[in-house]
């Protein structure tokens, strides 16, 4: 089943929420979800990608993302919903987790 894309008024609120309690904000940018970690080494970076990989098969939901030595950045979207849907907040969500 294709996941709903969301409109702009039910993605603004669904990013505040996200916000709340995030250090440091995610954005949307090019119409995706987008958030750069920074970890004190690769080892630490790494880990935090096999925690979150465990979410994204759970959802069956798969970032884009890239990891040079302690930063991943990463840009969430819903290729099937050619934009954001909730899925994109779920695992922005479980990527929150995945830092504590």
């Amino acid at each position: 089943m294709r996941p709903a894309r969301l409109d702009d008024a039910a993605v603004i609120t669904a990013l505040e929420a996200l916000n709340q309690h995030c250090a440091q904000a995610w954005t949307i940018e090019d119409g995706k979800l987008q958030k750069s970690f920074r970890f004190h080494d690769f080892r630490e970076a790494f880990a935090f990608m096999t925690r979150v990989a465990e979410s994204a098969e759970a959802l069956n939901h798969h970032p884009e993302w890239r990891n040079v030595y302690n930063r991943v950045q990463v840009s969430l979207s819903t290729h099937d919903a050619s934009g954001l849907t909730e899925l994109d907040f779920q695992l922005a969500r479980a990527m929150e987790d995945a830092t504590h």
